[in-house]
């Protein structure tokens, strides 16, 4: 991609996820996740209806009458994006890529984590870890991970969750809001997922094309595991071949339920062609 084409991309980007940052998830970002604790702020008169396990028995000595100490919420957070560049993710059939839509929501998330002035890092993974960016407060860093996000190009293609998740155990040593974009086509990643969640509030983020629950009818074709890149003829007509198909894909989704409910890790789910910006809301006043 040429640069100027670069640039304007994540320009459009940036005005887009921005205004939404701003004027959508700003608050619910805040509300839902919170800061590591609370800091002395300054002392006020007790108030009816103040907890009495806040008064500063001292102060109210000295001036013979109560006073209560007032805390603020520490919040500066760190929030770390680990995004799946496998090619599974290059696929979509209607509205737009997998790849395009997990650009967005990132870039959303992003901006709404420098609105509260945390630091955000960036992990890109597939069945290697493909680029590592530090956690940093800022605009200038947020436009560097989107443009890492619309131009990277992986090495490699498949997609390994549990690999993702040692580095980061490895690489992050204090809490942090991890969020989790993928199509989650793994099934080996419960027991690091378990690991991070003890440590970090993770969030899956599972993005998918509605063309890959069940397969069209469209008899004898040729396809291709765009992770694998191994061809073969399907036909499509049979109805065993759909079964199977449809029991293998369930289970990939049963089993992504399934890691982050047992691992106490929150989660969910945006088709293509679904609207990520209500789901974002919807899972922060959950929260």
């Amino acid at each position: 991609m040429e640069t100027k084409d670069l640039l304007k991309k994540v320009r459009k980007i940036e005005i887009k996820t921005r205004r939404l940052s701003d004027n959508v998830f700003g608050g619910e970002y805040h509300s839902a996740f919170k800061g590591r604790g609370m800091t002395f702020s300054e002392v006020r008169q007790y108030q009816f209806g103040d907890d009495v396990r806040s008064i500063d028995w001292n102060v109210t000595a000295r001036y013979n009458e109560p006073f209560v100490k007032v805390f603020e919420e520490e919040r500066e957070l760190t929030m770390m994006l680990l995004v799946d560049v496998s090619a599974s993710n290059s696929f979509g059939t209607k509205a737009d890529f997998k790849d395009n839509i997990i650009t967005e929501i990132a870039a959303t998330l992003a901006f709404s984590a420098t609105k509260n002035n945390d630091k955000i890092g960036l992990m890109l993974f597939s069945d290697q870890i493909e680029l590592y960016i530090p956690p940093k407060k800022g605009r200038s860093h947020v436009l560097r991970i989107i443009r890492e996000l619309i131009e990277f190009k992986p090495q490699n293609k498949k997609t390994d969750l549990g690999k993702a998740f040692k580095y980061m155990i490895d690489m992050l040593k204090k809490k942090a809001i991890v969020f989790v974009l993928s199509d989650f086509m793994d099934d080996t990643y419960e027991h690091k997922l378990k690991i991070a969640a003890k440590k970090h509030d993770v969030t899956g983020i599972r993005v998918y094309d509605e063309r890959e629950e069940s397969l069209p009818s469209l008899g004898l074709i040729q396809v291709q595991d765009a992770e694998t890149g191994a061809f073969n003829w399907v036909n499509t007509s049979l109805a065993s071949v759909k079964e199977t198909y449809q029991k293998q894909y369930r289970d990939q989704v049963d089993y992504f339920y399934r890691a982050f409910r047992l691992s106490g890790s929150g989660y969910m789910n945006c088709r293509v062609d679904e609207s990520y910006v209500k789901k974002l809301l919807a899972y922060f006043k959950r929260r």
